[in-house]
């Protein structure tokens, strides 16, 4: 795909940061979307012209649906979007899992990837465009007791079905499915794992793929 604009969920650190730096880089126009207004508007400083912040919550379908149209009225369209927004897990397992952070983790690993799917779909329709997600290698294994885990394979699972939705249409969708990344979502720094500009770079090359190429996942993995 030609570069074009890029709306991206959880964009205030991590992976969605270093993809809009990627994007940019890359020649494309991105919307930051986090719950984070100081943290995307800086990183929308930092970027320059091409960025816009959009402060929202990914839980909120309406925030969504929103920062989608004020992006397509910014730059004209929307060609790409990228579900990465996603939460983890203080308490690990079931029986020691904690009830209201799962119903807090899947509002967001779930129901905010279905809602910017319901928002961008009718965005990346009118162009043929690309939808991503940020899957796991947790959605690829069973993980003892894992919720976060579980979460993540819905994920992997809905990609697939949305893939097929949108191939009716010539869309694209691809999930992006990384191992352990060193990024906040952890209390020590893992600087032997991935790094979120790995991460970045994936989402890149399938967005850059010709046209011809239906890049349906990108599976990365720390080489220890």
């Amino acid at each position: 795909m030609a570069q074009g604009t890029l709306f991206i969920t959880g964009a205030s650190s991590g992976i969605g940061a270093a993809t809009a730096r990627a994007a940019v880089t890359a020649g494309w126009n991105v919307g930051l979307f986090a719950r984070s207004a100081e943290r995307i508007g800086a990183l929308a400083d930092e970027l320059g012209p091409a960025a816009l912040a959009l402060p929202g919550d990914a839980t909120r379908l309406e925030e969504q649906e929103r920062a989608l149209a004020a992006l397509a009225l910014r730059f004209g369209g929307v060609e790409a979007v990228f579900a990465n927004a996603g939460q983890g897990l203080e308490a690990p397992g079931t029986e020691g899992g904690d009830p209201e952070e799962w119903r807090v983790m899947l509002e967001v690993n779930i129901l905010g990837m279905l809602w910017t799917a319901k928002a961008a779909l009718p965005h990346l329709k009118r162009c043929k465009g690309h939808f991503l997600a940020t899957g796991s290698a947790a959605g690829r294994r069973h993980v003892r007791g894992s919720v976060y885990g579980a979460s993540k394979w819905f994920v992997h699972g809905y990609a697939g079905n949305l893939a097929e939705e949108m191939a009716e249409w010539g869309g694209r969708c691809t999930l992006i499915a990384p191992g352990m990344v060193n990024t906040g979502f952890f209390d020590a720094p893992k600087p032997d794992k991935l790094q979120p500009e790995d991460v970045a770079r994936a989402v890149m090359h399938a967005l850059s793929a010709p046209a011809h190429v239906n890049t349906r996942e990108v599976y990365l993995m720390p080489r220890d």
